[in-house]
């Protein structure tokens, strides 16, 4: 890992509590790597990781294989773990899959959703424009987050939370890096309120369609600015 993305993970000591020790570990690297603070391609050290966050390599080796599962970190054959890079094909794939997901738990959430589900998602709703009015990023995404997950939890069906919760993980860096284009995140604030009106009045076409259009322009805007990034480094003439 280089001493830049090193120098950027967390000590535990704040965060251990009560829980496991290999989920707290899964969840600050998780939450590195949406945040970008472990790049795509980021070599993961054992050594220098296990002296950073102050923990023996069982339960760093346990939150490497959680992490691998959810497909966030690749696991190779005598070169150890570093962080997924995905392929444009990959992007474009998982973001189609995503909104024909996302739209399908529109409409069944605005047919099964208890009257307090919706009361919450819509007060979430309000809660994370005031982190977008502050300019907080991670907070506002820490929300964004848990919308979209009750969203599909009330949708009640479990093979499409499943299939959603996996696919999602994989481009939740880039969901999250969308944002940082500021006229690209206050559009996507406007569009979560549009959201949460269509859910409390249960117009599940609505919502569905919103949820694709959502998905659409993040994957727009995460290619726009991987072909920017792409330009950025080719050599001049």
């Amino acid at each position: 890992m280089n001493t830049k993305s090193s120098a950027t993970v967390l000590n535990l000591s704040d965060k251990i509590g009560r829980a496991p020790l290999p989920s707290v570990v899964t969840d600050l690297l998780r939450e590195h790597i949406i945040e970008g603070k472990l790049a795509p391609g980021t070599r993961l050290n054992e050594r220098e990781l296990c002296e950073q966050l102050g923990v023996s390599r069982t339960p760093l080796r346990e939150a490497f294989r959680l992490l691998a599962f959810e497909g966030l970190i690749d696991m190779q054959p005598n070169r150890g773990a570093r962080v997924t890079v995905l392929s444009l094909t990959d992007i474009r794939e998982s973001f189609t899959v995503l909104g024909a997901l996302e739209t399908l738990s529109g409409q069944l959430a605005c047919q099964n959703a208890t009257d307090e589900e919706i009361r919450e998602i819509v007060a979430l709703t309000h809660e994370m424009k005031a982190f977008y009015v502050r300019d907080d990023l991670p907070n506002y995404y820490r929300l964004n987050r848990s919308i979209h997950s009750r969203l599909i939890q009330a949708a009640r069906n479990n093979l499409l939370e499943q299939t959603h919760t996996h696919l999602n993980q994989r481009v939740q860096s880039l969901r999250f890096r969308s944002n940082l284009n500021h006229d690209k995140w206050s559009n996507a604030m406007a569009e979560h309120q549009a959201m949460a009106e269509a859910l409390a009045r249960r117009d599940g076409d609505e919502l569905g369609r919103l949820l694709s259009a959502h998905l659409q322009r993040k994957c727009d805007a995460v290619l726009e600015a991987l072909a920017e990034q792409d330009d950025s480094h080719e050599p001049s003439a």
